[in-house]
């Protein structure tokens, strides 16, 4: 059994203050990332951490809704931020929760990326004595799907219809709640199931299984070539994840679990000087034994894996980091 090391609430990194006249005030960099626990929020304050090393100093504000945080570095009203991929053709298009937002292609045509990251896998999480063992015992049950404005909950409730053909609010109730609600009403057992993107060993994950049983459903093998799945895992952002079953305690189904694997990057916008983002990018990669250290999941992250699913020109910044590094850059991300 792996032991994983939580991480604390991202906090401000301020200068150290001082009365010598000649003394610079250091900028701080504006950063938004989703909350505690998530491993977006993990990989995004070891990504600031590491910047800090090289005098790039980013505050942190976590427990943002990412969709808002991408529209608003888009805007430049921040200037690093957790990106979710699916969500970029979204914004060009001004398509869904963006259908409103009159400047979202143009905010979308700012953004730029750094790396991205193999995150984890969402988990159809039912605790023992549910009434839940297969997908089809979902008819009729209340599932949390996911927050209210963000894309997970759509991406739940399409996993969900295209293993069994379920709709949300009439073959089940879907329940949109923030992470921290979903969790907590779980465990209060409110409702009858949980989808949740999460690492793989996650210790939220895990919690369920420390003073009782829970069940992480698979998707079914004949379901994993389906048209429809396939179409599912080739989405910006995601793809198909396995892992043993037994990663958790108290975890009920029994050897290999197929998920919906998701992948994302860390962002910033085309306002940021060159050199910030170089020295931020530099300090990360020359870093890595830390990162790795930091959690398990980001042990996944290598200079071969430095482009998964980003869909968005990388940041000049990087772009130069990467060429001095040798690290191949594909034509579709150079600047």
């Amino acid at each position: 059994m792996y032991n994983f090391r939580k991480i604390a609430a991202a906090t401000a990194i301020l200068a150290t203050a001082t009365f010598a006249p000649a003394a610079a005030t250091a900028q701080i960099f504006k950063g938004e990332t989703a909350g505690v626990g998530d491993p977006v929020h993990t990989m995004f304050v070891t990504f600031a951490n590491q910047a800090g090393k090289s005098d790039v100093e980013i505050q942190v504000n976590a427990g943002q809704t990412l969709t808002k945080s991408m529209l608003k570095g888009g805007r430049q009203e921040i200037d690093f931020f957790s990106t979710v991929p699916s969500l970029v053709n979204l914004m060009k298009g001004q398509k869904r929760m963006y259908e409103s937002v009159d400047d979202a292609p143009a905010a979308a045509g700012e953004l730029r990326s750094i790396l991205g990251f193999k995150a984890g896998a969402y988990h159809p999480v039912t605790l023992a004595g549910s009434g839940i063992e297969t997908w089809e015992d979902l008819k009729g049950k209340t599932i949390f799907t996911g927050p209210p404005a963000g894309s997970a909950s759509a991406t739940s409730e399409a996993l969900i219809k295209i293993i069994t053909g379920y709709e949300a609010g009439t073959d089940y109730e879907a329940v949109r709640l923030s992470w921290g609600e979903g969790y907590a009403a779980l465990a209060d057992k409110k409702i009858d199931m949980m989808v949740r993107p999460a690492e793989i060993g996650s210790s939220k994950i895990e919690q369920f299984g420390l003073s009782g049983e829970f069940r992480v459903l698979s998707i079914p093998e004949e379901v994993v070539g389906s048209e429809a799945m396939q179409a599912l895992f080739g989405r910006p952002g995601r793809g198909m994840l396995q892992f043993d079953g037994g990663v958790y305690k108290g975890q009920l189904t029994g050897g290999v679990i197929t998920a919906l694997g998701f992948t994302q990057f860390i962002g910033t916008h085309t306002g940021v000087d060159e050199d910030v983002v170089y020295n931020a990018t530099k300090a990360f990669w020359e870093n890595l034994d830390e990162v790795h250290a930091t959690a398990f999941f980001l042990k996944e992250v290598t200079p071969e894996t430095a482009f998964s699913s980003v869909n968005v020109p990388l940041h000049p910044g990087a772009a130069r980091y990467y060429e001095e590094a040798g690290i191949a850059i594909p034509d579709a991300l150079r600047p």
